[in-house]
């Protein structure tokens, strides 16, 4: 047998005890803190996991409200009567098991997590590789993924809904971003139906901007047909509502754009405003209106 040979029959051997370790070890359950809060008159209960690694992140923290229903062996009655309980969410990409207790409202205690892996085969047949970029120094990172995927409730359901409404090029991140802020084909459609055909990133500014159809008839509404998405953004940044258009444009301003009423609401340019300035001689005009502004703030 030739030194060479040798040389890689013990790569070989080496790589594969190398990935035996970091199977086994990926499949270890990690521990964690979770702390609970009752919420008055709701079948929900807000959940903060703590999820504790030796690895390059620290700790994993996740605060999630929960229906009681989605929580097996844990009832509203015995968090809000108190005492010893033992519970576990489980889902798609791994189970949490929970252990502590209850006193005035609020829980507290330790759990384990337990990945998934054939969620992690599952997903990769799809084409989202949970294990990508995830080396052998850093097995607690697949765990980490997985952890994440388990407190949002990331599932291959929605990786094919996605996949089916016509998105493209999406990764791993794309499902958190998803599930984070309720994206779905249904919403995509909606939007796609107001005349955006937004991607995942504008889907995303979509929901933390509160852009929904509904806002968009309100803008067509308020004169503001067929403008841009970033229009639209800017609008809801500024609070630009129905109210305040209908008042300026009653004290005499009209043909107003987008950049026009995003203006006066910065400047804080109101109704009263525009009544005192034009008493005042000052033209209406906006660019007056904001100078006029800006010098009193000066003076």
């Amino acid at each position: 047998m030739s030194k060479n040979f040798r040389i890689l029959l013990i790569t070989v051997a080496v790589l594969a005890l190398a990935g035996a370790i970091t199977a086994v070890r990926g499949q270890q359950p990690m521990t964690g803190t979770w702390t609970a809060s009752v919420k008055d008159d709701s079948n929900k209960i807000h959940l903060t996991f703590e999820l504790r690694t030796d690895g390059r992140h620290g700790r994993n923290q996740s605060g999630e409200s929960y229906e009681y229903s989605q929580l097996q062996g844990l009832s509203s009655e015995q968090a809000r009567a108190g005492g010893a309980v033992k519970f576990s969410l489980v889902r798609e990409a791994g189970r949490i098991d929970c252990e502590g207790s209850f006193q005035n409202g609020k829980g507290s205690g330790t759990f384990t997590f337990t990945g998934n892996q054939s969620f992690v085969a599952a997903m990769k047949s799809r084409g989202f590789d949970f294990e990508k970029h995830v080396g052998l120094n850093h097995p607690e990172d697949l765990e980490e993924r997985l952890f994440a995927a388990t407190t949002l409730n990331v599932t291959t359901a929605l990786a094919d809904d996605l996949q089916a409404s016509g998105f493209t090029n999406l990764g791993v991140d794309d499902l958190f971003k998803a599930a984070i802020f309720k994206i779905d084909s249904q919403f995509m459609r909606e939007m796609k139906a107001t005349g955006f055909n937004l991607g995942m990133e504008d889907l995303v500014k979509a929901r933390i901007f509160k852009i929904d159809p509904s806002f968009v008839a309100k803008a067509t509404e308020m004169g503001f047909a067929n403008e841009s998405f970033e229009s639209l953004v800017k609008m809801q940044i500024f609070k630009v509502t129905p109210e305040f258009v209908a008042e300026v444009r009653n004290e005499g301003l009209s043909n107003l754009s987008v950049e026009d009423v995003v203006k006066l609401r910065i400047f804080k340019i109101d109704g009263a405003f525009i009544r005192q300035s034009k008493a005042d001689g000052v033209p209406l005009e906006v660019e007056r209106l904001v100078r006029r502004r800006i010098h009193a703030e000066r003076d």
